[in-house]
């Protein structure tokens, strides 16, 4: 019994210490803007913002942050390196270096406006795909390891952390929804997902992280591998339900090809739902906790401080589980549209199903 209280106040504490750090990071970044006079919406907008830096706080006027490289390619010139720290002077202010500055919403400019160029920086969310790719590499390619040395073997350690989750989503997720036909063809690609979209959820509630899975870009690029993988996975019977969909009055199809338009809007509003879904839950979650802790200083009273940090707690321990719900809502809809796409229909057993039910 006394083991048992000691592990979990020594898991409280550790718990406590990292929202600490979370509020402490935020806190002092939104007192930082508070002092300078600035915008706090824009102190919300910048946290969530991608950047050519990774900022963790600022304390008084001192800024806590990593630069990171500036990759430039000009047309005709080739490429340029530089740092972002080249960009700022020693009060941390925008400068122009070598024709080029960085504007308030944190995009490269040229001084020169007939130049063209392009912009290749490792930025902080470019910075923060590595480490969660990284991250995932290490901890995968551990317990692949442990089973290729003893596939039998009972797991433990990370192992017997993963291994549950793993078959959650080819129990629950691949094989109701494909089939066990051909659910293990789409396995790598639904484990891959949902771990990258988990991780990165769970990384951006981390002190000064990066909101990766909150930038509409990652989430169109993940939407679009379960659109190509959907329609280069799709049947015969696929298409056929598409363009002649079965059990439809003649006159819907042609010659007014109007279910056909219907249907094929509804294969890109898949993608379309699956990437806003992402960025939008992910990205209000951040801007709610930002708020919340922006009040102290929007209210300028010391009252508002346990308000603050109570609900900003609260929210912290929500987004822990909207991380995971994000990751499991968009690997299921993946597998749907899969098994969807791959499923083997037979349309004249549905038409007699049709015709018993019509009657």
């Amino acid at each position: 019994m006394n083991n048992f209280l000691s592990r979990n106040i020594f898991k409280s504490l550790f718990f406590s210490v990292i929202l600490s750090f979370f509020l402490l990071g935020a806190g002092t970044s939104a007192r930082a803007a508070d002092q300078e006079g600035g915008n706090k919406t824009d102190f919300i907008m910048h946290h969530i913002q991608d950047a050519h830096e990774w900022h963790f706080a600022t304390i008084g006027h001192t800024h806590i942050s990593i630069p990171l490289p500036v990759i430039i390619f000009e047309v005709g010139h080739g490429l340029r390196f530089y740092m972002s720290s080249d960009f700022v002077d020693e009060h941390h202010q925008g400068i122009e270096h070598d024709g080029y500055y960085i504007d308030a919403h944190g995009h490269l400019k040229s001084t020169d406006e007939s130049l063209t160029y392009y912009d290749i920086s490792i930025t902080k969310n470019v910075a923060s795909l590595f480490i969660s790719v990284m991250l995932l590499f290490g901890v995968f390619v551990t317990i692949g390891r442990r089973y290729k040395q003893d596939p039998l073997a009972a797991p433990k350690g990370i192992q017997s952390f993963f291994e549950p989750i793993v078959i959650f989503i080819r129990d629950e997720i691949a094989r109701p929804n494909i089939g066990e036909a051909k659910y293990e063809r789409f396995m790598p690609y639904l484990l891959s997902v949902f771990f990258f979209i988990w991780f990165n959820n769970l990384l951006g509630l981390l002190p000064g992280a990066a909101n990766l899975t909150g930038n509409i870009s990652v989430t169109l690029t993940l939407a679009l591998f379960t659109f190509v993988i959907t329609t280069f996975s799709g049947t015969k019977d696929y298409w056929k339900h598409i363009f002649n969909t079965p059990g439809v009055p003649w006159w819907l199809k042609f010659p007014l090809p109007l279910m056909p338009v219907v249907e094929f809007i509804g294969i890109l509003t898949k993608p379309f739902s699956l990437m806003v879904r992402l960025f939008a839950n992910i990205t209000a979650g951040h801007i709610i906790i930002m708020s919340l802790i922006a009040l102290v200083f929007i209210f300028e009273s010391v009252y508002m401080g346990p308000v603050s940090v109570l609900f900003g707690l609260f929210m912290n321990l929500v987004e822990l589980l909207v991380a995971f719900i994000q990751a499991f809502v968009f690997t299921l809809l993946s597998a749907i549209y899969f098994g969807l796409a791959a499923e083997e229909h037979h349309h004249e057993e549905h038409k007699e199903k049709l015709g018993k039910a019509s009657a």
